[in-house]
């Protein structure tokens, strides 16, 4: 073949998210759009809060020169300080600029991260269900992923983990809210994580460090997400402003190194090295400079609460087994059979596409979006009670 080896498995393997997404578009051509409720993908269909599209058009118009030229790799030092400064009122720390690396979205912030930190065969713990994207990314640098088991409600099992850290340890990621479940990580939970990795840190003699991959961290309910940089001295953020600014196409997030973190010098430096390398250069010049002038802007959360008690309640209603997501755009219920895929089949010839829990490292669930317009959500609602009525759910 004329192309790498580990491409070529990686096609055959590819995102079953985007092969959904590609089948919506294809059965919305056949059946028509109104027929079709593609709930497969979190592509968020709302526009970004009146801030930002204002702030945009005037940063657009502006006669400052130099406004679209390289800056430092790392980026502006002006919105740097700013997240700096944000960080600091958040957790006490002492945040500076160059504690802060700009990014073309928090795939680009982990990509970019694991260059830094990995060695070939040192591992990544992450835990089930889990983006299967991650394996990609670490994988890419010569890592390999550990996935731990989490309990019934999908919270951490320190059990399962702790049987899992060794000496080839070299990061343990989180993701909360998480993706798919929209389970929450509780203050106690990051504390007894911070305890746990800073004791087997100290056992094998090594920095383990704790990375955080937040882009739903604001797309929150009843709750908050709370920081790790508190619990733990040896932790690095990932997080984009894909979700809560609804520009997932626009790729700006940020890589944030605990001040306190034992290599912290020697990782800033060789994470803006990566950045270059990667080909990145540094992340996008006009959403750099947005971000300040939009202070904490973030879209209309009132439609995703609706969306989700809509779903659930009717899901629950119609027999249906799922936690109750705190954070993030999705529902993670448990398949009526044990085989996901052939749940997730039954449900495309309906016209209604979710992802399998496969998808995510967690046969027998399935994942649903649901960062759509609510009168596309609720007519999805008989589609659902149809799919529940063939799997004998409900008379």
């Amino acid at each position: 073949m004329g192309i790498s080896t580990q491409i070529e498995s990686s096609i055959a393997n590819s995102s079953m998210i985007r092969k959904m997404f590609e089948e919506g578009d294809r059965r919305r051509q056949l059946y028509g759009e109104d027929k079709v409720f593609d709930l497969s993908i979190g592509n968020p269909i709302f526009e970004p809060p009146a801030e930002v599209q204002s702030n945009l058009l005037k940063l657009i118009q502006s006669d400052e020169r130099g406004t679209h030229r390289y800056m430092p790799n790392s980026g502006f030092p002006k919105t740097r300080q700013y997240i700096a400064g944000m960080l600091n009122d958040e957790t006490g720390l002492s945040f500076g600029e160059n504690d802060i690396i700009m990014t073309a979205g928090a795939g680009g912030a982990l990509n970019v991260i694991f260059k830094a930190l990995l060695n070939p065969g040192d591992e990544v713990i992450v835990f089930k269900p889990y983006f299967l994207e991650y394996n990609a990314y670490v994988n890419n640098y010569g890592g390999e992923i550990c996935a731990v088991k989490t309990r019934e409600d999908f919270q951490l099992d320190f059990a399962a983990l702790e049987e899992k850290l060794s000496v080839k340890t070299k990061a343990v990621l989180i993701n909360s809210p998480n993706n798919p479940t929209g389970v929450i990580y509780s203050e106690e939970e990051l504390a007894q994580l911070g305890q746990l990795l800073k004791h087997k840190s100290a056992e094998f003699g090594q920095a383990i460090s704790l990375i955080s991959d937040e882009p739903y961290r604001r797309i929150v309910y009843e709750t908050t997400a709370p920081s790790i940089f508190p619990h733990y001295e040896n932790a690095i953020v990932a997080t984009s402003y894909s979700k809560d600014l609804a520009m997932p196409g626009e790729r700006i997030g940020y890589i944030a190194i605990s001040p306190k973190h034992q290599d912290h010098d020697l990782l800033s430096v060789g994470a803006v090295l990566s950045l270059r390398i990667l080909g990145f250069v540094n992340a996008p010049a006009l959403m750099q400079r947005l971000l300040p002038l939009v202070g904490n802007a973030c879209v209309d959360l009132a439609p995703y609460r609706s969306n989700r008690d809509l779903l659930y309640n009717h899901l629950i209603k119609i027999g249906f087994s799922c936690i109750k997501p705190a954070g993030a755009f999705y529902l993670f219920p448990k398949s009526p059979i044990e085989d996901d895929l052939a749940f997730i089949e039954a449900a495309q010839q309906l016209n209604l596409l979710m992802v399998p829990g496969s998808g995510f490292g967690m046969p027998g669930y399935f994942r649903i979006s649901f960062c759509f317009e609510t009168e596309f959500i609720e007519r999805s609602l008989p589609v659902f009670t149809d799919l529940a009525r063939q799997y004998h759910l409900i008379d």
